[in-house]
């Protein structure tokens, strides 16, 4: 058996990698047409344990899977795949669009089929440090599936020394990739308020203390948080994704609740929005002689790359014909960051082409090409031949 530990034997990796496209790519086609939502992921973690042919795998998170390929002692190198998709209907048109209602419309399915071509190629050679595949369920919902497994101490056991992702992206070119040290996703919080007043006839508003007035102007109060209590160079977001109050035109409710997300770039920017948002809901409340509260959901911690990572992987990447562009930073978000805040850590954008180049992540047309199944899977073995200097 071949062994991996020079830059040619990385290329010995990487046609071995050519060799499981044909069927990497039925099985995303597979994957995409019929997808699990968060939480449901078993039949797809069959599925790509099935791909595999593996007898020996680890059950985590209740729907994930771990798998080792290499040495079955010793450090690690870890990749992450999500496994589940969003409660979204497909509109693409495609001969393997989703039949079950739900869609791979964050672009899991390629990745999953790109970790299973690179894991298949990894079993034909002799790696110096072993791989180990994390499965991973729920990145789309709460609770986060890459939190239980951090909390498991699965990759510990394993001896796990840094974890690599790769997520396509239509916002970076076709054949370009980006890391970036630092931060390149935001942390995610969500919340819930809840305004209590006393409800009435619409007529009479003198007699009630009305909860949807006293919401609107919660929900205006709370942007001047950002723009007033954090400091303008730091990336922050607090947007309202759904209100609710009432049923009838000529009723005052009693009560009117909303909801939205929170995305911050610093631990302390997230601790100030917390605190203030929780004082404006207390507050505006008060001073429309209603109650207030707030309850926050805390999701992931902000997602940083490893510098020293990001130093030896992108040549590689350079060298073997990716563009390695400018680092793409949002307020996006990805529970991948609860494994680079405990391992070193890289995630990388991929470029990728859609049938159309208007749609967005999450869209119900949003389906990439399959010859990115390949450029996942090369760009992880890429990196992972890159970073071996690094494991002693």
């Amino acid at each position: 058996m071949h062994s991996v530990k020079s830059v040619e034997d990385r290329s010995f990796l990487l046609a071995k990698v050519d060799e499981q496209l044909s069927a990497a790519i039925e099985l995303r086609h597979e994957l995409h047409r019929n997808p699990s939502l968060s939480g449901e992921e078993g039949p797809t973690a069959d599925r790509i344990i099935a791909a595999l042919d593996v007898s020996e795998f680890e059950t985590v998170a209740d729907t994930g899977r771990i798998v080792r390929i290499g040495p079955k002692t010793g450090p690690s190198i870890a990749i992450r795949a999500e496994l589940d998709a969003l409660p979204v209907r497909e509109k693409t048109g495609s001969p393997f669009a989703s039949i079950n209602g739900g869609m791979h419309a964050c672009g899991h399915d390629v990745h999953m089929a790109g970790a299973v071509a690179l894991a298949k190629a990894a079993m034909t050679v002799d790696l110096p440090v072993a791989l180990v595949f994390i499965f991973q369920p729920r990145e789309e919902s709460y609770p986060s599936g890459a939190r239980d497994i951090m909390e498991s101490g699965v990759l510990d056991a394993h001896d796990v020394r840094c974890v690599l992702g790769v997520h396509v992206h239509p916002d970076v070119a076709v054949g370009s990739v980006t890391t970036g040290a630092g931060v390149v996703n935001a942390a995610s919080d969500e919340f819930r308020i809840v305004v209590e007043g006393s409800g009435g006839h619409s007529a009479y508003p003198h007699k009630n203390t009305d909860p949807i007035v006293t919401l609107a102007q919660i929900v205006s109060t709370a942007q001047t948080i950002v723009s007033r209590k954090i400091d303008p160079m730091h990336p922050v977001v607090v947007s309202f994704g759904s209100v609710h109050a009432g049923q009838a035109a000529n009723v005052i409710p009693t009560t009117a609740s909303a909801s939205g997300s929170i995305r911050s770039s610093t631990p302390e920017d997230r601790l100030t929005i917390a605190r203030e948002l929780e004082r404006t809901v207390r507050l505006v409340a008060e001073a429309n002689y209603c109650t207030g509260t707030v309850e926050i959901t805390h999701g992931e911690p902000v997602l940083s790359n490893d510098p020293e990572l990001v130093e030896l992987v992108d040549p590689a990447l350079q060298a073997q014909g990716f563009d390695v562009v400018e680092p793409m930073r949002s307020c996006g978000s990805d529970d991948f960051s609860f494994y680079s805040d405990v391992y070193p850590g890289l995630m990388m954008f991929l470029g990728t082409r859609a049938h159309r180049s208007d749609l967005t992540l999450h869209s119900d047309d949003f389906l990439p090409d399959d010859e990115s199944v390949g450029a996942v899977a090369k760009v992880l073995a890429e990196a992972y031949g890159a970073l071996l200097p690094l494991i002693d």
